[in-house]
């Protein structure tokens, strides 16, 4: 298969949420979501932020000038599920405003600088969502 992912996803699996390479040390789910036009349902790793209860997921695309697939899915169909460790969650995705996502990134790039490097090449806001039990 040639989606880089999945290999990511598999090793993700056969390691209980553990993965090397640009992956290796941070921390990582893997998002489930169903398209809105397709109804395909796809899977993405994504690196994440905790916020209380919820799992916090960023729209980055490593500077890309368009969101992410996952983010118009997720728009369409909130309710989901996502894989985190050895566990699974049901989910509902909720779209963080702007002043929120704001201080979530910049807290996600505090902690992992990459962050930073992709709003360098972007004008594009990165929308972030709570990933909330359910």
């Amino acid at each position: 298969m040639s989606d880089p992912n999945h290999g990511i996803i598999e090793e993700f699996r056969a390691n209980e949420g553990k993965v090397g390479g640009y992956f290796e040390g941070k921390p990582l789910l893997v998002l489930h979501h169903e398209g809105a036009k397709t109804g395909k349902k796809t899977a993405n790793p994504l690196m994440y932020l905790r916020e209380g209860d919820s799992y916090v997921v960023f729209g980055t695309v490593g500077g890309a000038p368009n969101n992410p697939a996952w983010y118009y899915n997720l728009l369409a169909n909130p309710e989901t599920k996502i894989e985190v460790g050895t566990e699974t969650h049901n989910v509902r995705a909720r779209l963080a405003d702007h002043e929120a996502a704001e201080a979530l990134f910049e807290r996600m790039a505090t902690a992992w600088p990459q962050f930073r490097d992709y709003r360098e090449k972007t004008d594009r806001r990165f929308p972030a969502f709570y990933l909330e039990p359910r």
